[in-house]
């Protein structure tokens, strides 16, 4: 059986949260890691987007993280993190919209003009608080096992961490804090931060996740 294709890079965050779901569903894909400075022809040819991650099944190419995680999980969710509610949704798109906007013009302010920086890092911390106070009573977004959520939106959050960790690290979020840092502490978030040299056409099939 042909394996899918999974073009990656081990730092995105997009490419971070589609491997969390390929990884605790058990689908095994041929990882191919993609260098962004210098994207190899064959994936070019393949992602629409041009952007990682990007999964090349029998059928289709679906060129969206989101896409994929979902595509592995109704295939086998062991853990139920499909299991969620319906305002879930809702939740992930805020994070994959404003507050992606808002890391992105925090981290990269040289790149866009007339952004306010430590303005935008407070846009990013009203929904950091809100997250926060999901996590009051409890270890998860929604309860006492992660979801999809916790899973689409943790890669981002760590992202946003690293831009100034003293920062971050004062802020009163203590729940957000232990949240994060469980995932990072975490055997699945370790499983899938192997590292891989860069993917050319002849190499051998690299097989993720490992059996």
């Amino acid at each position: 059986m042909t394996l899918p294709i999974l073009y990656s890079f081990r730092r995105c965050p997009y490419a971070m949260r589609a491997r969390l779901a390929i990884s605790v569903a058990g689908i095994q894909c041929d990882l191919r890691e993609i260098v962004l400075r210098d994207k190899a022809p064959a994936f070019l040819a393949t992602s629409p987007s041009g952007t990682v991650p990007c999964l090349k099944t029998d059928s289709a190419v679906i060129d969206e993280s989101l896409d994929i995680m979902i595509w592995a999980l109704r295939q086998n969710d062991p853990e139920g993190w499909l299991d969620m509610p319906a305002n879930a949704s809702v939740l992930i798109q805020t994070a994959d919209g404003p507050f992606k906007t808002a890391l992105d013009h925090t981290k990269y302010a040289n790149r866009y003009a007339d952004v306010d920086s430590h303005l935008e890092r407070e846009y990013a911390a009203l929904f950091l608080r809100k997250l926060n106070k999901m996590l009051l009573k409890q270890p998860y977004l929604y309860g006492q096992t992660p979801t999809l959520a916790d899973m689409a939106i943790l890669p981002f959050v760590r992202q946003f961490a690293g831009i100034d960790k003293h920062w971050f690290a004062t802020q009163r979020w203590p729940h957000l804090r232990k949240w994060l840092d469980a995932f990072l502490a975490s055997e699945r978030f370790t499983s899938i931060m192997t590292k891989y040299p860069k993917w050319q056409i002849d190499d051998p099939q690299t097989v993720f996740p490992l059996g």
